[in-house]
Formats: structure tokens, sequence, C-alpha cells
């Protein structure tokens, strides 16, 4: 599965992910105190599920030659502070005309993305320490 190290040593939010070969920044935005240089972390969870659903949707369509050039994917994260809710708002876009089973089908197979299901289920951190 995912191993990301993160890594900070300023004064400043800024702080270095890394998984992998691939290295990226987070940060917060300015009126929480950070500079904007790179994503908030509530935004780089949002765009896991972004990211996965286009990617299995991509994997889908091509593996059935179906026509699409295009797919995008917005997902709005809400969290309700006070009931610990958290609501993934997610609108999924396919280019082309598509008949009601094939758009039923690829709901479906967004729906079977792994982060998805990580997120739509049980959810443990267990953490130390070290």
């Amino acid at each position: 599965m995912a191993k990301v190290v993160s890594h900070n040593t300023k004064e400043n939010f800024q702080t270095a992910l890394k998984s992998g070969q691939h290295t990226i920044l987070a940060d917060e935005p300015i009126d929480l105190g950070g500079e904007d240089l790179g994503m908030s972390p509530d935004s780089l969870l949002a765009s896991a599920l972004a990211a996965c659903t286009t990617i299995t949707l991509r994997m889908y369509i091509n593996h059935k030659k179906i026509l699409a050039e295009d797919i995008s994917v917005e997902v709005d994260l809400e969290y309700d502070k006070n009931n610990r809710i958290t609501t993934y708002i997610r609108k999924i876009h396919v280019a082309g005309e598509y008949d009601d089973a094939i758009r039923t089908r690829l709901l479906s197979v967004a729906n079977a993305c792994p982060v998805h299901k990580m997120l739509s289920g049980t959810v443990e951190i267990k953490s130390e320490l070290v």
C-alpha cells in the first residue's frame, strides 16, 4: 500500500510529502497562517478521491473501448466538526453521449475505485510517537 513521509523544518506550515520518488508540497492558505505554496491537507485528501475516480474510469473505458476523450472529477469536501461527519460531493463528467445503461455502469465503476472504498469503509488510525 501507500507510504508517505512528511517533513517540516521551518517555522511556517510548508510540508514536503514524499512517496517513492515523488515529492509534493503541502501548505495552508494565507488566511490560516500559511503561505499557500501547496495544497492544504484537506484538498490533498479530496484530490486522492478525484484522482482515483478518474484513473479507475479511464481504465474501464479503455478496457471496454468506450469512446471518451475527456474525464473530469470535481470533489468538494465538507466537514461537520460538531457531528464529526465528513461528506464528499463528487461530480463526474465523462465527455460523450451515453445511454442510461452505460451511465449507470460508469457510476458503478466510479464507486468501485479503491480510494472510494477506503473512505466509505471503517477507518482506523494507529499512531505512535517515536
